[in-house]
């Protein structure tokens, strides 16, 4: 047994350090709390995993987990953010794709042009916003998107 004070072996059951004569307590035991793995959802897996698994085809996986998560609020956030941020970046992509079809029927360079950079800046935006819901809901945090993060905790609640 280690002394915490100054470091020093000791032998195992001492109560005093055989150098600077600290107490050495039984070692601490870790709370039941901390020791307890992150509480399952209703689907059966743990709730991070399922948290992930809510971003992981964005909209569609959000709405699956709305379906099936009765219990875990955590699952339900990340369902309902999931939900909201892929809904309305999906309805974005849509737009850019439809001035990118106008563009190119009528001939206009410039305005293709200018939808195709803003199409993958777009691209590029949400696939690090992905990346980081996907990391952060490993890690059992419930990170709030700006606008979308407020009303999936709402409805999370309900």
């Amino acid at each position: 047994m280690f002394c915490p004070k100054c470091g020093t072996e000791n032998p195992d059951g001492a109560k005093f350090c055989s150098k600077c004569g600290a107490g050495l307590g039984a070692p601490a035991k870790p709370s039941e709390a901390a020791a307890k793995p992150e509480t399952e959802s209703s689907t059966g897996m743990s709730a991070n995993v399922a948290g992930l698994l809510c971003y992981v085809a964005g909209w569609i996986t959000g709405i699956v987990f709305v379906v099936l998560e009765k219990k875990s609020k955590f699952v339900k956030f990340h369902a309902w953010q999931s939900i909201m941020v892929f809904g309305v970046l999906t309805v974005v992509q849509i737009i850019l794709s439809i001035l990118n079809a106008i563009a190119i029927s009528t001939f206009s360079f410039g305005l293709w042009q200018f939808a195709h950079v803003l199409s993958v800046i777009f691209g590029v935006i949400i696939a690090g916003l992905w990346i980081a819901l996907v990391i952060l809901a490993a890690q059992g945090k419930m990170w709030k998107v700006p606008g979308a993060g407020n009303w999936a905790e709402k409805q999370a609640n309900k």
